[in-house]
């Protein structure tokens, strides 16, 4: 039984296998289009989506699989208390996969537990979203041809942005990518990312300028300041027009130089960028369909039924000090820590 929870589940042969594949797919659309005939995937989207759950969507039609799900937390029986472990043990029985978006950090990886069935995390919180790392790796092979080599530049929410954390764990584990870390200080690469990239023998720079390392950047990485991930109103209102891409600041950027940007953008790109040649954000979304129907076809292939399993780490009696973890929200669940150089780590949320 495979799932998808964190980018690093997969070695970097299975995401290379993955990116191979999604680039076989575009070439060859026809020689997939029955692939998934008769596998059914549930899409339960706890968080408002447009692209991931779209994207998921036409991917396994396109296979020509079908899809169930929701779309909105409130109209299933999330609505009166049911727990993640109890929809997905319902749900296991309409499905063949599962792809999961929620805003409490860690249900995904408590899904994969109980379903039975290969589960992916569609984005859990700020912690991670595996799918679309593997929508800009997929972009970013592409496009420039490499996964490794590269200046890489991620620009804006880099605090809370699951899309920023997902992607540079990935683009660690290749060989001569460097990174330029572009944030306000209130929203600076958490602590524990920072030393991440430093244990794995990567290199980084942080600015709080946009244009100071343009000229050398191979690919810019925007996001937007995330309203949702703010408690406090007056902050987000502070900080969201931190940084505003317009064309006339890529002028002195390599031609070659790649924009990239999960979506949707807010103010951080104007709309004068999208006529560049550098800006690929929307080629993005539709390599994202690609990618997606790539790993639904890999864990389909690798994951029959099977029975439910149970998370590692220790027992412990400390409750998370996270208030986004799941562990919060749902109080049955075990308290389990994993004990990393020293340092404790919540079990589900990191």
């Amino acid at each position: 039984m495979r799932h998808l929870i964190d980018p690093t589940d997969l070695t970097v042969a299975e995401t290379e296998q993955i990116v191979a594949l999604a680039e076989d797919i575009i070439a060859n659309r026809a020689k997939y289009s029955e692939a998934c005939r008769g596998k059914k995937l549930a899409t339960l989207f706890y968080e408002p989506s447009t692209r991931t759950r779209l994207s998921f969507t036409a991917a396994m039609l396109e296979l020509g699989g079908q899809v169930i799900g929701f779309s909105d937390a409130n109209s299933s029986s999330v609505s009166k208390g049911e727990t993640v472990a109890d929809t997905v043990r319902v749900i296991r029985c309409f499905a063949d996969i599962i792809a999961m978006r929620h805003f409490k950090e860690g249900a995904p990886l408590v899904a994969s537990q109980y379903a039975g069935i290969p589960v992916i995390n569609a984005g859990d919180g700020s912690h991670a979203h595996p799918t679309q790392t593997l929508t800009d790796l997929v972009t970013v092979h592409a496009e420039k041809g490499r996964l490794f080599g590269l200046k890489v530049g991620v620009v804006g929410d880099l605090k809370y942005g699951r899309t920023v954390h997902s992607l540079l764990n990935a683009l660690l584990r290749y060989e001569g990518n460097s990174f330029v870390l572009i944030s306000p200080r209130e929203l600076r690469l958490p602590e524990y990312m920072l030393q991440a990239i430093k244990q794995k023998g990567g290199k980084a720079v942080e600015t709080a300028d946009l244009q100071e390392y343009m000229s050398e950047l191979d690919v810019l990485y925007m996001t937007r300041i995330q309203r949702e991930r703010f408690s406090d109103a007056d902050e987000y209102e502070r900080l969201k027009d931190s940084y505003v891409l317009t064309r006339d600041k890529l002028g002195s950027t390599k031609e070659d130089m790649i924009v990239m940007h999960p979506l949707p953008r807010v103010n951080e790109i104007a709309a004068d960028v999208d006529k560049d040649s550098r800006a690929k954000y929307f080629e993005q979304v539709n390599y994202g369909k690609f990618a997606r129907m790539s790993l639904l076809l890999t864990l389909l292939k690798d994951g029959g039924a099977s029975g439910e399993t149970k998370l590692g780490g220790t027992l412990t009696q400390k409750s998370c000090p996270n208030p986004r973890c799941i562990t919060n929200a749902e109080p049955s669940l075990e308290k389990l820590s994993i004990f990393d150089g020293g340092t404790e780590r919540c079990a589900y949320c990191e």
